[in-house]
């Protein structure tokens, strides 16, 4: 399986509601650095995954719409702790309808097999969530 990744970073507050999250329950703020890797069987007809510069604009746009939010604010996650986990996850969920609708490409619409998206909170800790595009 070939594959091809580009690199982003946000910038968030947020605060957990429950024991486990400690501290962590009262409002602070949060950089994450952020991979997005596509990948597929084989390679197109130019010897590409895809576009990478696509790739780079597609994962900044939606970085950007959560970049330098209060996501306690954010009616979408009332409600929802906005973990890593959680964050990988909604991430991966904005980027596969796009991804799917050709957003990385000509002919790329079908072709690609797997989206990973990494969110790193800090060099010893990150998560990940991963799924088929097709």
């Amino acid at each position: 399986m070939y594959s091809i990744a580009v690199g982003g970073h946000f910038m968030i507050a947020h605060s957990f509601v429950g024991e486990a999250f400690g501290p962590a329950q009262q409002l602070h703020g949060a950089t994450y650095a952020v991979e997005m890797e596509v990948r597929r069987a084989t390679l197109d007809g130019s010897g590409l995954v895809c576009d990478i510069a696509l790739a780079k604009k597609l994962l900044d746009e939606v970085l950007g719409a959560l970049d330098y939010r209060n996501l306690d604010d954010v009616a979408e996650f009332r409600g929802r702790n906005t973990t890593t986990e959680f964050l990988a996850g909604e991430i991966f969920r904005r980027l596969m309808p796009r991804i799917a609708a050709g957003a990385l490409g000509p002919g790329t619409a079908g072709t690609l097999a797997r989206l990973r998206v990494v969110l790193r909170e800090s060099p010893i800790a990150w998560a990940a969530f991963e799924g088929e595009l097709a």
